[in-house]
């Protein structure tokens, strides 16, 4: 049986990674800022190479803690 559950929350700044134990409690967590692409008023755009980058990134850096 896994030690803790993740839970990975994409926004439209960030993308961070969140471990819990079984008990619901929160252990770890990891975020990182990705880039906000504007091409037209009202609009944003996000590169999704950059958001699948900063995913393994967060998800390894909570684990690491």
């Amino acid at each position: 049986m896994s030690q803790y559950v993740a839970a990975i929350d994409q926004g439209t700044t960030s993308t961070r990674c969140m471990l819990f134990n079984h008990a619901g409690e929160s252990v770890a967590v990891h975020q990182l800022e990705h880039e906000q692409i504007y091409p037209k008023p009202g609009w944003v755009e996000h590169d999704p190479m950059e958001i699948w980058e900063r995913t393994q990134q967060v998800v390894k850096g909570a684990l690491e803690k």
